[in-house]
């Protein structure tokens, strides 16, 4: 493309961006009607509009009060005068030059008496030629990446559209557009990014949706089609069994958990694998409904496998699960517990008196009750395997597993290695699913026999949405909490009113109580305007909370070291716990029942609420204090939606209207990557009629073997190799 050279080409591949096709299918993330903009007299306060202008002035200061850099420029439509301001931006002065026509997109307010925009959006319009392209239509607005501008990005688009829209290939069949009134695609990705219309547009959009939902649902059609038809391990499971479960526990579990282990018990008696998602809320309880399927499988003499995605998360399963298991031998009133210094590094028979009273003996709670020893009880041998094992740890472990010397093992990324084989696999659980691609979830099963995978997600994921993405799994989900859990209360203050925020820290911490405090990022920034964990540590040790035990954990500190600031501020040798986002997965302190979240506009509304679920987890009432300073239409959203509902699934539909399914999970996941424009919260029934078309393909040609066929076989091959990896090709 004309324009890009070495340089741009870093740039788009930024974007994601690294060949045409690419590039077309980088879609508007909104639109500007810019036939006519709001004139400067006409500015409604609190709303976000379009301005245009030519620049009369332009000045620097320091801001008296924050010592920050600020650029003003006053610009004139002819009529009236309106004000924007940016902070830290000193190279603006580079930019607004007395006379250049600027457009300009943003919230307008009032500060002493003048009308003007905050950090708005903005464009110099250099020439005639850029006017005809960004001014008096509808203009596209893209995702961009630091170094590149909007107009930029759309005069590459429009070159590319005008060299190669002749040779794209229309992969909808003729008589499935005719069928659903579906223009082609050249006339769709034109009216895309440069509508002469909003109906175009909205026509144009429901034309590619459509396209992306039902290539996406042939591939996982085919894919569920391959699975069902293997054969797997029949398991021998019957209500004794699930009975012997539940007693482990010091509580009954929820109806939503016993539904659970019902459908995950079918599903491993019969003689096709089980391809199943688990969803629940953070402290829902999935990892004990995981567990049950991992001591089914060990009751006939299998194996079982938990992945996750972090060392943190891996060791937490594996702790939990020490704890049940725990449990289970107090009650029975005897112990089969490391004890330290003993050669075999065991003791039988110990009662529950002598556990208590030993301090020789090691509780599998305990931070010293690690690998490479294996935990042996209830009939089973489990082992964490993790990257950060001595290389003679590890190769003991694999042989272990290798052996069947070992029933469950917990692991990271670790188990994927072609160092990791089984003897019986018969049982898989993968933590996170969303933290894990397609690929990697078939390189896991490949290790047994088509092993049932469970696959879990704390994030809950809207039904149209499970629809879209895992239309090859069966869907479980527990809708309900642990009874006796205390509410949440979530409130927001600008920055200004931090000093009542701070006051309510100290006024629970002087009750008992404990408190985290969350930063988005871990030192100070030049580039960035933020409160960071380590400083205001500091500060807090010095003045606000000197009175008070502070501790600090974020991503950069080893595991052991932030591990014993978890475990000092679960003992409760801390009271303030000031960290990142680390905390997103830790462990569960009932006694901490208010977190405040410094700049909350920075963080992702489902990082916002997995920081939240970390309080609220004993039976007192708990309170999120957001100190927040949005200003983007998406930070409000996201703090609009935080405040409303504590409900997962509520939070899951807000994130993905706020910021679509494409960026929903990441681009690493397979699949909603793809879903570069269709919306499955929004266009369910273009959803619904896509994937009926799409299953009524693949029952008449399962293989698409068809002439008609072939086209959509190939570029389904491309777009989605990871759901098709193993399923027969025709």
């Amino acid at each position: 493309m004309k324009g890009v050279g070495p340089a741009k080409k870093k740039l788009f591949g930024n974007l994601g961006v690294e060949t045409v096709e690419d590039l077309l299918y980088l879609f508007p993330r909104r639109y500007e009607d810019r036939t006519s903009m709001t004139a400067i007299k006409d500015i409604r306060i609190g709303e976000y509009q379009t301005v245009c202008g030519k620049v009369m002035a332009h000045k620097a200061r320091r801001s008296w009060y924050t010592k920050k850099h600020v650029s003003e420029i006053t610009i004139y439509d002819g009529k009236s005068k309106l004000v924007c301001v940016w902070f830290n931006q000193p190279y603006l002065e580079r930019y607004f030059k007395a006379g250049s026509e600027v457009v300009l997109y943003g919230k307008a307010d009032v500060y002493k008496d003048r009308i003007q925009m905050v950090a708005p959006e903005y464009e110099i319009i250099d020439s005639e030629q850029d006017k005809s392209l960004h001014v008096g239509r509808i203009v596209p607005i893209y995702p961009l990446t630091k170094g590149m501008t909007q107009r930029y990005l759309r005069r590459v688009i429009y070159n590319c559209l005008d060299k190669y829209e002749e040779s794209l290939t229309d992969y909808l069949p003729v008589w499935l557009r005719n069928k659903h009134r579906l223009s082609n695609i050249k006339r769709s990705l034109r009216n895309i990014h440069f509508p002469e219309s909003f109906q175009e547009q909205e026509e144009a959009h429901k034309r590619v949706s459509f396209e992306e939902f039902f290539l996406f649902q042939i591939s996982v059609i085919k894919r569920r089609m391959s699975i069902v038809q293997k054969t797997g391990v029949m398991h021998k499971i019957d209500l004794d069994l699930i009975n012997e479960f539940a007693s482990l526990f010091p509580f009954p579990l929820t109806n939503a958990q016993n539904r659970v282990i019902r459908e995950i018990a079918g599903d491993m008696q019969r003689p096709s694998p089980m391809l199943r998602l688990l969803q629940g809320d953070v402290g829902s309880g999935k990892t004990l409904v995981a567990f049950f399927g991992c001591l089914a499988a060990v009751k006939n003499k299998q194996q079982a496998a938990v992945m996750a995605p972090t060392e943190i998360l891996a060791r937490q399963h594996y702790e939990n699960i020490c704890r049940i298991m725990d449990y289970r031998l107090r009650i029975k009133g005897s112990a089969d517990y490391r004890i330290k210094g003993s050669k075999d590094q065991r003791s039988k028979g110990l009662k529950e008196n002598d556990v208590d009273s030993n301090p020789q003996i090691l509780k599998s709670s305990d931070p010293a009750f690690s690998n490479p020893l294996i935990l042996k009880s209830f009939n089973s041998r489990m082992a964490l395997l993790t990257s950060s094992l001595s290389k003679k740890e590890k190769d003991r472990m694999l042989a272990d597993i290798y052996d069947g010397n070992v029933d469950i093992v917990i692991g990271t990324h670790a188990l994927l290695s072609e160092r990791v084989e089984f003897k019986k696999l018969s049982f898989v659980v993968i933590d996170e699913q969303h933290k894990f691609g397609v690929c990697q979830r078939a390189l896991l099963s490949e290790k047994g026999m088509n092993p049932d995978i469970l696959v879990m997600t704390a994030t809950p994921i809207p039904r149209t949405l499970s629809l879209t993405l895992f239309g090859d799994l069966d869907v479980s989900v527990i809708d309900e909490m642990p009874p006796g859990r205390g509410k949440i209360k979530t409130e927001i203050y600008d920055f200004e009113n931090e000093a009542d925020v701070y006051q309510e820290v100290k006024d629970r911490v002087k009750k008992g109580q404990q408190v985290y405090i969350i930063y988005p990022i871990i030192e100070e920034s030049q580039k960035l305007d933020l409160k960071a964990a380590k400083a205001m540590f500091d500060s807090f040790a010095k003045k606000e909370f000197k009175e008070f035990r502070l501790g600090l954990v974020h991503g950069q500190m080893k595991r052991k070291e932030s591990d014993t600031i978890m475990q000092q501020f679960k003992d409760h040798k801390i009271d303030i716990l000031v960290a990142t986002t680390v905390l997103e997965v830790g462990v569960d302190v009932p006694n901490a029942n208010a977190m405040v979240i410094e700049h909350a506009e920075r963080f992702g509304l489902a990082q916002l609420h997995q920081l939240r679920g970390r309080i609220g987890r004993g039976k007192e009432d708990a309170q999120c204090l957001l100190l927040a300073q949005p200003d983007t239409e998406d930070a409000h959203a996201r703090l609009k939606a935080i405040l409303s509902t504590t409900d997962g699934f509520e939070i899951a539909e807000q994130d993905l209207l706020i910021r679509g399914p494409g960026h929903y999970f990441g681009r690493h996941q397979h699949g909603l990557n793809e879903l570069k424009y269709a919306n499955p919260v929004t266009q369910i029934d273009i959803l619904q009629a896509a994937r009926e078309e799409a299953q009524d393909v693949v029952h008449k040609d399962p293989n698409l073997k068809d002439d008609q066929n072939r086209a959509l076989k190939q570029i389904i091959q491309e777009r989605y190799p990871g759901y098709l990896q193993n399923v027969e090709a025709g």
